[in-house]
């Protein structure tokens, strides 16, 4: 316990002076978040603007549904002008009992939304006249909370990102730079147990995540963001843990193949990099094909992406860490014995 702890303390304060490794752990990471929060902070409050001709209740019962701006005209052909330049998708005119609706085909996502919207009014107006009653009902409700926000997406990614740079970058340099070093060696030959020696790196490599988390929820529940956690938000600390543990074991591979500080940072980038991009990170995994969603099933960052959405937006309880954790250890395990068996002491 003794070396175990002197060794924590050891590389703790190394972590700490190490500016460049500060910056990728913590600062880099959370540039993210701040960048993508500010630029998505007001993401689906912004309504579709539509050109309106004319008056009646199609036009009042568009206004309450609240999901388009109506932007009223006197005459059809200046409406239609609007429509014709792009800067408008769609124009509507009554006329008496008729309604035309007028939209842009090269639009295809707002005008298929305008369709839609005015012809579901259209239907319920004309229902409402007649006064039959609807022989089917349809409601619809939302799974998560109606105020979500994308920073309640963009948090729980771009924090298993973090985490997965800090574990990777951490274990894969550390253990190159101490084999140049002839660290490694000396540890050998002193009574310094290897469990001691790979326990103590993964802790601070743990501590660091933990904190990151801290960090990372602490910026983005200020209002600026407006972060609500839901549920059991703490569930996400096993995750935080076991994510480490399976990053920690992705770097010590890389380490025990790489011979040079930049071989090591260069690999890690390619590992890490591509890995973001495919486990939804940055955009959601579900819009890519389908054998790229296949694909991204092996990655660990996938999974802890996945779990930790549940628990922090979802409001799901700990039955959403079962796949997630079982698929992080399950990695670790395997990962970890290749890294054990390829693992050098020396160059």
């Amino acid at each position: 316990m003794t070396a175990f702890k002197s060794l924590s303390i050891a590389m703790v304060k190394g972590f700490l002076r190490d500016k460049m490794t500060l910056f990728f752990a913590f600062v880099f990471p959370l540039m993210f978040l701040v960048v993508f929060g500010l630029l998505f902070r007001d993401a689906g409050d912004e309504k579709t603007k539509v050109a309106v001709v004319g008056d009646g209740p199609i036009i009042t019962a568009l206004d309450q549904t609240g999901a388009l701006e109506l932007e009223k005209y006197d005459n059809v052909d200046t409406a239609r002008q609007k429509v014709d330049d792009g800067d408008l998708p769609a124009v509507i005119a009554v006329n008496g009992n008729d309604i035309e609706l007028t939209f842009a085909a090269s639009d295809q996502v707002k005008a298929q939304t305008v369709v839609g919207i005015v012809s579901g009014v259209v239907d319920k107006v004309n229902v409402a006249v007649t006064n039959t009653p609807p022989t089917y009902r349809f409601e619809a409700k939302p799974v998560e909370d109606a105020s979500l926000k994308p920073i309640q997406y963009l948090t729980p990614g771009i924090l298993s990102w973090a985490v997965s740079i800090s574990g990777v970058f951490g274990a894969s340099l550390t253990l190159v730079s101490w084999r140049k070093k002839q660290v490694l060696r000396r540890i050998r030959l002193s009574p310094v147990g290897t469990t001691a020696v790979l326990g103590s790196r993964i802790l601070v490599s743990i501590g660091t995540a933990l904190v990151q988390g801290v960090l990372f929820v602490a910026v983005a529940l200020t209002p600026w963001f407006g972060l609500q956690l839901n549920g059991q938000w703490w569930l996400a600390l096993p995750l935080l843990i076991l994510g480490t543990t399976a990053f920690f074991a992705v770097g010590m591979l890389v380490g025990a193949f790489c011979k040079t500080e930049e071989a090591a940072s260069g690999a890690a980038n390619i590992v890490i990099m591509p890995m973001a991009f495919l486990s939804g990170t940055f955009f959601p995994v579900e819009k890519a094909p389908g054998w790229l969603q296949a694909v991204s099933n092996i990655f660990p960052l996938r999974h802890m992406n996945d779990g930790m959405i549940d628990v922090l937006v979802r409001g799901k309880g700990i039955e959403a860490l079962a796949v997630p954790a079982a698929f992080l250890i399950a990695f670790t395990l395997v990962v970890g014995f290749i890294a054990a068996k390829v693992f050098r002491w020396e160059d």
